[in-house]
């Protein structure tokens, strides 16, 4: 039986705050009917909001931009807070709506939720539909020849991309149908989503724009200025080579499919390698939501389960001196103060960090997953747990424990004039080249020179490297043996 056109549907925005290639609301206006535009902050044991208090602080920004984006269009965003299937039945019963329409989540939590929802809405004879377009492929469909998951990147890369090319991306409707009589919306200053006293997020703006135009910017500048060299140049953190458009996939401001149509046809003015691998990196994630949909506790059990017994030591005061970049290791001090200024740090550095936490300080993966979704703004619950795995060796074809980074070679390596050291660990700025990533090594007399006291100014490291990879070592061959 046709749906009347007069009764409203609702469109459920949750992490997909556009309007570009935005399924859910191409189909809403496709049906004729009035639109309510909703958000609704869930509680925070539902594991669907922001995962900590960088993406609070974006989530209240992109919300702005996406109420913004509406109101050009004679439009405002809803926002409303509680248990989202008693959010919608009362919107429903009191805006006489017949249908709720949303884009899937993939995370466990939101995966539950919209199947609770979805099935109950239908027992109430209103129609539910969800929609694809936050992947780039739908974890349930995409399988190995003997239908299981993919559990190793590349042959999931090679299905993926001999899937052939992505549905062409939608673009945003022009104008929209609003219900005449739109509910009553919460402030969104009451949610209380950005720091206040102190204000850690001063430096946030200095990087980053939320929202859609925010995203859309991001990706017009990467690919006129970034892209050409990519496959060379992101491994170094003191060059703009990396597109910054994380945390707005985080978010759902820009479709990974109006991303990956972006990179069509560049082949006369880029290397076709660029190309490939910058799209190889929108590929692991895919590759991240693949893992996560099929194995749904990757953020919280080793993947592989021999690493349940191996012996971590958790020293509190190291983890703290981690947290803060104060190690004495000039790479991993500059990636976390960089992540604490910025909310985001550099891939590669990342991976240094990530390996000086688990290998060198011999602290559980875990902790350091938790630290990154709380200050990361592109914090993302498969992503990050993946790649914590990745770094920790327990993780689906992950790097063999084993390899473990020289953090001073590593940045000796991506980082040879020490410029990204010197732009996040001022109090080094005055040091030369040479020692830059080993103060520790540098004669006394340069030392004063550049105005350095270590253990004053800048600390001594907190281990001695050589002697904690060969700790981690002992501990790794204990499980490996074990097995």
């Amino acid at each position: 039986m046709a749906k009347d056109t007069a009764k409203p549907v609702i469109l459920w925005f949750r992490k997909d705050l556009r309007l570009d290639d935005n399924r859910a609301l191409d189909a809403a206006h496709r049906s004729g009917r009035p639109i309510i535009p909703l958000y609704i902050s869930e509680p925070e044991a539902s594991g669907t909001g922001p995962l900590g208090a960088a993406q609070a602080w974006w989530l209240h920004h992109s919300l702005e931009a996406l109420d913004r984006s509406l109101r050009e269009r004679q439009a405002r965003l809803v926002l409303a807070s509680g248990e989202a299937l008693e959010v919608l039945c009362t919107f429903i019963r009191e805006s006489g709506a017949e249908a709720v329409f949303w884009n899937r989540r993939y995370d466990p939590s939101g995966i539950s939720i919209d199947a609770h929802i979805k099935h109950e809405l239908e027992k109430q004879a209103i129609e539910a539909r969800s929609f694809g377009g936050q992947l780039l492929h739908e974890p349930s469909r995409l399988m190995t020849g003997n239908g299981t998951p993919y559990r190793v990147y590349t042959p999931f890369w090679r299905a993926l991309e001999g899937g052939g090319e992505p549905e062409q991306p939608l673009e945003a409707p022009a104008k929209l149908r609003i219900a005449s009589q739109l509910p009553k919306s919460e402030a969104l200053e009451s949610w209380k989503l950005l720091p206040t006293k102190p204000d850690w997020a001063v430096d946030f703006t200095d990087l980053w724009t939320p929202g859609e135009d925010g995203a859309h910017e991001k990706l017009r500048a990467f690919i006129e200025d970034a892209l050409d060299g990519y496959k060379e140049n992101r491994d170094y953190p003191a060059r703009p080579a990396t597109s910054l458009l994380s945390p707005h996939l985080a978010f759902g401001e820009i479709s990974p499919a109006r991303i990956w149509d972006a990179t069509r046809g560049l082949s006369k003015r880029v290397a076709a390698a660029d190309v490939v691998h910058f799209r190889k990196e929108i590929a692991w994630r895919e590759f991240s939501y693949h893992l996560l949909f099929h194995f749904p506790r990757l953020a919280s059990n080793n993947w592989n389960d021999r690493f349940d017994g191996f012996e971590w030591r958790n020293d509190d005061d190291d983890f703290k001196v981690w947290c803060r970049g104060m190690t004495g290791y000039p790479i991993v001090d500059a990636g976390m103060r960089q992540l604490w200024r910025h909310g985001w740090m550099h891939n590669r550095v990342r991976m240094i960090v990530a390996s000086f936490l688990i290998k060198d300080l011999m602290i559980d993966w875990r902790r350091g997953e938790a630290w990154f979704r709380d200050t990361l703004v592109d914090a993302d619950p498969a992503n990050n747990a993946a790649s914590w795995q990745w770094v920790a060796g327990s993780g689906a074809d992950a790097s063999p424990f084993f390899r473990i980074f020289n953090p001073v070679l590593q940045g000796e390596k991506f980082d040879p004039d020490g410029d990204y050291v010197r732009t996040y660990v001022p109090e080094l700025r005055e040091l030369g080249t040479k020692y830059i990533h080993r103060p520790f090594e540098a004669p006394k007399s340069m030392l004063d020179e550049a105005g350095i006291t270590l253990g004053q100014t800048y600390p001594k490291p907190i281990v001695d490297h050589p002697s904690a990879r060969n700790r981690a070592l002992a501990a790794y061959n204990a499980i490996r043996d074990a097995a």
